[in-house]
């Protein structure tokens, strides 16, 4: 996913935007207060949107202008650290744990523990994030890793995705609302039930996870034609 320049730049300005306002905006109080779709937003914003546009502005030399050899070089000695990275960054070991946060803070009860405990939510906000860098890191693969190819990074978006639409599907097709902090709300914003909000909060990760994992499939199945192409015009001549 290369881009050069000023829209490098434009793109991590905007992953910075779509990050902080998802946490500062009037949408964090909505969705610790009154609605799981507005606090399902957030959370896709976060962990999953604005680390995506990042990864994508971070290729190249606005890497080492943000991360300069100062910093990386002391982590860089740091073995304890290094063996921690390199576990992790396996792509079934991200994958894993990407699923592992999803699933474990979507439980109902940790959900609503969640929001009374300040703590915990900003424990919580954390490890989306570090859940995102990982799988994100798999897919746009910023310092060239070469760990997966582009078949490899389909088959994890598609993974990712099928994952993320079991939470979702458990959201929409429920019967009864899941999680009594939101049912018990005696205002309804915008006269959603609480049945109703929890499945508009399954289509938002939904959308959003279709959005940001199709077009990164689509710039792969893209890119890998034009690998085939390539190959094909240089075995010819």
């Amino acid at each position: 996913m290369d881009l050069a320049g000023i829209d490098r730049a434009l793109l991590f300005v905007g992953a910075v935007a779509v990050g902080t306002l998802a946490l500062v905006s009037p949408l964090d109080a909505i969705g610790e207060e009154y609605l799981l779709s507005a606090h399902m937003l957030e959370h896709v914003l976060i962990g999953d949107a604005a680390v995506a546009l990042a990864f994508v502005a971070l290729r190249g030399p606005l890497t080492f202008f943000l991360l300069p050899g100062w910093i990386l070089g002391p982590l860089a000695r740091v073995g304890a650290l290094r063996s921690v990275l390199r576990f992790l960054l396996r792509p079934k070991v991200s994958l894993a744990v990407w699923a592992a946060v999803l699933a474990g803070w979507h439980y109902p009860a940790a959900y609503d523990y969640v929001l009374d405990h300040r703590a915990v939510h900003d424990l919580q906000h954390v490890t989306f994030v570090l859940a995102g860098v990982l799988v994100w890191t798999q897919l746009v693969d910023p310092a060239r890793r070469r760990e997966l190819r582009y078949a490899g990074r389909i088959a994890l978006a598609v993974a990712l995705f099928a994952c993320g639409q079991i939470l979702s599907d458990v959201l929409i097709f429920s019967f009864d609302p899941l999680y009594p902090a939101y049912a018990a709300q005696d205002e309804r914003l915008l006269d959603l039930s609480p049945l109703g909000d929890q499945r508009l909060a399954g289509i938002v990760m939904m959308v959003e996870q279709a959005v940001t994992l199709g077009t990164c499939v689509a710039f792969f199945l893209v890119a890998s034609h034009r690998q085939v192409v390539r190959r094909e015009a240089a075995e010819a001549a």
